[in-house]
């Protein structure tokens, strides 16, 4: 049965923690934000100028907190994972936790919408 959208709106936090926790047990958590130069770019995730574990922690998860915070429509559909799994595919890491945190947050984003 499809979650509706108050029961994904309110697991959202939780999902966003998740994904933040992942990031910090793989070693991918930034102490320090990237230059306001990065922020411009018009690319998808940045990828002209951020890692995409920088996108995801200083440009995603701040977007769903403001548009939570600000009672905000959610996106009609979100697909994150994807990208993460492409991440990771030219890597020698292992990123099955960060990868299905943010399976489930698309899958609340979506239900949310």
């Amino acid at each position: 049965m499809a979650m509706d959208r108050e029961h994904a709106r309110q697991a959202l936090p939780g999902s966003m923690k998740r994904v933040e926790e992942a990031l910090s047990e793989l070693a991918l958590r930034s102490s320090t934000s990237p230059s306001p130069e990065a922020f411009a770019s018009v690319q998808p995730f940045c990828v002209d100028t951020m890692t995409f574990p920088e996108w995801v922690q200083f440009v995603f998860l701040p977007k769903l907190e403001g548009m939570l915070e600000g009672g905000e429509a959610m996106p009609p559909w979100c697909d994150v994972a994807p990208m993460a799994e492409e991440y990771f595919r030219k890597l020698e890491q292992d990123g099955s936790l960060l990868i299905e945190a943010l399976r489930r947050l698309d899958e609340l984003v979506t239900a949310a919408r």
